[in-house]
């Protein structure tokens, strides 16, 4: 299965993973053309070589309209209004929003604030804001103006809602109230939509990550020291793993951990893979390590998602089918059967009608298991079920590659089930979470979707 794997020892940003990501295509490809063509309003926007600690790679760097938002990390403001405000930042700072190592896009690009603000960082830089700010509504007609595929604009639109909808809830105010500060907003738009371009050419049938260095410390802003991670960094990376470690800077970002909450299966270590290209994605802050994100692009041996299956006959792992038939059940009896089934790991079960000897009405019992989990769903068949006799068949099974990750919406965190393979991709939200805040907010599901969608 061809698997990318992100290495996020050294946290996440946008620009990091765009960088990486870049270095993974084939030599001489055309990308930095085609992401200008996209047509990000003012952005500009160049893939330069950069060395970390002796180690060469990758700085993705963005400007808009010839500035940057002053940030080793993602700083796009959230406002209600446009006002003043002033902001004072003991932290090295990379392009507008991208590096996962100073200080980020909570203090800068995602704080709610009613002032006009001075920005003075660790390299002496002072400027006055006094921009436009955009709103989410804002943001989705400009990335649905962009020259880019359908599928990424849905990628980008999904992931800028993540961020969106962290900060709605750190700041306790409608999506539809959050404005982000113009250079801010942009230049994360710049990176999240060259990562879901990036993730799209690459095409990788599973992408996973490690678990996240999120850095330790705090960071200062004029109302008060936030602690690391941000409060819409930590909202965003909630299920998966984090860790501090080492370094007392803030290493991952609203936008990094977003992109990586969005496109990730899995949060792991690194699986057994033959490794065929390795991206470095740079920070501009200097440690005493690499200040990197690696992208190893590979093959892993799982069965490739939209590869056809070979009889599994008599393959370890296959799929059986086992099925039978009852007449003396009751249809309460028949559904505890079935609880008890998938409890046991069959894969499906399932129930038809169907008529028997002598006209008889009864129920047909299908189940569905792996070959490694066929006696124990055997004995729980015969256990629960009246049958005297149970048929098993060895079905060839073509399947596509699934995973879940969460969501947030502006309902809150919501699971999503995603699948691609055989040229096809789809995802649904997961019903269960949907039922449980229809029900909490007294709505139906239908006027719950409505609201999200």
């Amino acid at each position: 299965m061809k698997t990318l794997y992100l290495e996020c020892k050294m946290g996440a940003a946008g620009d990091m993973l765009a960088a990486a990501l870049y270095e993974l295509l084939p030599a001489g490809n055309d990308f930095a053309a085609r992401f200008a063509a996209a047509g990000i309003p003012g952005v500009q926007a160049k893939f330069e070589p950069a060395v970390k600690c002796g180690v060469t790679g990758t700085h993705f760097s963005v400007t808009v309209n010839g500035e940057t938002e002053g940030g080793e990390h993602e700083h796009h403001h959230t406002h209600e209004h446009s006002h003043e405000h002033t902001h004072e930042h003991d932290h090295e700072h990379e392009h507008g929003h991208a590096h996962s190592h100073a200080h980020e896009a909570e203090h800068k690009r995602h704080h709610t604030h009613s002032h006009e603000h001075h920005h003075e960082h660790g390299h002496h830089h002072e400027h006055e804001h006094a921009h436009h700010h955009s709103s989410m509504a804002e943001i989705t007609a400009l990335v649905d103006g962009l020259n880019v595929s359908e599928r990424v604009k849905n990628d980008v639109k999904a992931v800028y809602g993540i961020i969106a909808a962290a900060e709605s809830q750190v700041h306790g105010k409608e999506v539809t109230e959050i404005h982000f500060h113009e250079v801010g907003a942009l230049d994360a738009v710049a990176d999240i939509t060259a990562v879901c371009m990036l993730m799209r050419e690459l095409s990788a049938e599973k992408i996973l990550a490690s678990p996240v260095n999120v850095g330790s410390g705090s960071v200062k802003c004029a109302h008060g020291i936030l602690p690391v991670p941000a409060p819409a960094t930590e909202l965003i990376l909630r299920g998966v793993p984090v860790y501090s470690k080492d370094i007392e800077s803030e290493l991952c970002t609203p936008t990094g951990a977003a992109l990586l909450k969005y496109f990730a299966a899995d949060f792991c270590e690194m699986p057994a893979m033959t490794v065929e290209r390795t991206g470095y994605g740079m920070g501009t802050k200097d440690f005493d390590r690499a200040n990197c994100l690696r992208a190893f692009l590979g093959e892993t041996e799982t069965a490739s998602a939209g590869k056809t299956a070979e009889s599994t006959q008599d393959a370890p792992g296959g799929v059986i089918e086992y099925r039978c038939q009852v007449d003396d059940m009751t249809g309460e009896q028949i559904t505890f059967a079935c609880g008890k089934l998938f409890a046991g790991g069959a894969l499906d079960v399932f129930t038809q009608s169907v008529y028997m000897k002598k006209g008889r009405p009864g129920v047909l019992i299908t189940v569905l298991c792996r070959e490694e989990k066929k006696n124990e769903i055997l004995t729980l068949i015969f256990k629960h079920t009246s049958t005297i006799g149970v048929r098993e068949y060895r079905p060839v099974r073509h399947e596509m590659t699934r995973w879940a990750s969460t969501r947030f919406t502006t309902a809150g965190e919501i699971r999503v089930k995603r699948s691609e393979g055989f040229g096809a991709s789809r995802e649904k939200f997961e019903f269960d979470d949907l039922a449980r805040i229809a029900d909490e907010k007294g709505i139906s599901v239908a006027e719950l979707l409505a609201k999200i969608e």
